[in-house]
């Protein structure tokens, strides 16, 4: 059964994969023998995950890089491919929150631009050049892909007072499902990963707010708030061939917070 989760020779990129639940999932990837790119804005923190990654005897290296920038994306995937040869797996985690949240009637447009393009446009950048590189592999005789977009329940849910980044995650999962149609043929697939109240640097304030744990809490069933380490099991999974019949699909992690 462990051969079913051996990653050895695959390449996987993680954007954001410097902290939080993209770290969460760069580690259990290069643990289970995949090489791993961690792409991220900030070089202290890529430095950082890539020493912490190097523990686990994997092959790791970091790229900075904005993934709202197109060039930026296009340079960070040539090097990657210079550096290991290929890419089998992009998750694309990096996102933003809404840049103010407050009431839908009071909110600047500007904001609304801002979101989409982070956590959309950011992540067709990433998609698209994967997606080129694994359909040229496919037609070479090479099928296999991994195409993983971290999402979130604000897309299934009603994000009040923070609409825009619903919106995005919302599309995000409307342009998996169709990309996943679309690539099947050529041995990729396509998933979205829906993480909800994970402990990292973007939901550290809120849980900080006494009033709002004591809200939240009692409304997810496994009484605990997630960890970037929960998320590194199904990385795995998905990056593995035992997850070849399973595409399209928006996989909730809340510890049932979605369904109470």
């Amino acid at each position: 059964m462990a051969a079913l989760f051996d990653l050895s020779g695959r390449v996987a990129i993680v954007t954001g994969g410097n902290g939080g639940i993209g770290l969460g999932m760069a580690e259990a990837l290069a643990g289970s023998g995949c090489a791993v790119s961690i792409w991220g804005r900030n070089a202290d923190k890529n430095a950082a995950a890539v020493t912490r990654l190097k523990a686990t005897g994997g092959l790791v290296s970091a790229r900075i890089c904005d993934v709202a920038d197109r060039s930026a994306v296009e340079e960070a995937f040539a090097a990657t491919l210079a550096e290991f040869g290929r890419v089998d797996g992009l998750f694309a985690n990096a996102g933003i929150t809404g840049p103010t949240k407050g009431p839908f009637i009071d909110r600047d447009m500007g904001d609304w631009r801002t979101v989409m393009t982070a956590n959309v446009e950011g992540v067709a950048h990433c998609f698209q050049l994967a997606a080129r590189h694994m359909v040229e592999r496919a037609k070479a005789g090479d099928p296999f892909g991994r195409l993983v977009a971290t999402s979130s329940v604000a897309s299934i849910e009603g994000a009040a007072y923070n609409e825009h980044y619903g919106a995005s995650k919302g599309a995000l999962n409307a342009f998996v499902r169709a990309i996943a149609v679309e690539l099947a043929r050529h041995g990729i697939t396509a998933n979205t990963i829906l993480p909800g109240w994970i402990e990292t640097d973007m939901t550290a304030k809120a849980l900080a707010d006494e009033k709002f744990v004591k809200a939240v809490a009692p409304r997810i069933p496994v009484r605990r708030f997630g960890t970037p380490a929960d998320f590194g099991g199904m990385a795995v999974f998905l990056m593995s061939r035992s997850s070849a019949y399973m595409t399209g699909q928006t996989l909730v992690i809340d510890g049932g917070y979605s369904i109470f």
